[in-house]
């Protein structure tokens, strides 16, 4: 199986020497099609463009090839190498995401059940030091960041004009919604 903590360790400091956040790092596809996920993103901008994807995977090529032809491979036979950037509904992985997308939507799906829930959906309301605040339709909420198992945030509009690119260089057409 393999040591996600130590690939991320691998992994970070090629995103960081590129100038970017790391976001996600996951083995997905289960033993029919592994893939190894990395998300990131540009700090300034939260985005990664096509040619930030290009230059991550070479460099994460370069280094887990090396790896591997030193005998040091941390990934156990054959898989695929997915970059990407979080999207829109992105993954909600380090603490500050939370405070980052405070007031949007979010899913979290937690690792132990909490008053009974084994989900909670709802506006991201703040953080008070490692515990998210969830404002729900039966009232606000509180989740320990240690608890979640997994969150996103859901595609909505007010997300969708608070990520609208920072450039349209390369667009054929933008179209805007009106309130």
């Amino acid at each position: 199986m393999t040591d996600l903590a130590k690939l991320t360790s691998l992994i970070e400091p090629e995103a960081k020497a590129l100038g970017f956040d790391l976001v996600r790092v996951a083995m997905i596809g289960g033993t029919s099609d592994p893939t190894l996920q990395v998300m990131a993103e540009r700090p300034n901008t939260r985005q990664l463009n096509l040619s930030d994807c290009e230059a991550l995977s070479r460099a994460l090529s370069e280094k887990l090839d090396a790896l591997e032809a030193a005998g040091a491979d941390p990934i156990d036979g054959g898989y695929r190498l997915e970059v990407s950037s979080p999207g829109i509904d992105r993954p909600l992985t380090r603490l500050q995401d939370y405070s980052d997308w405070s007031g949007h939507e979010a899913r979290i799906k937690l690792a132990e059940p909490q008053d009974g829930a084994k989900q909670i959906s709802g506006d991201i309301a703040g953080v008070d030091g490692q515990t998210i605040r969830i404002a729900t339709p039966k009232g606000e909420r509180t989740v320990d960041f240690a608890n979640i198992a997994s969150a996103k945030l859901l595609l909505t509009d007010k997300l969708i004009t608070a990520t609208a690119p920072l450039s349209t260089e390369g667009a054929d057409s933008i179209l805007t919604q009106e309130d």
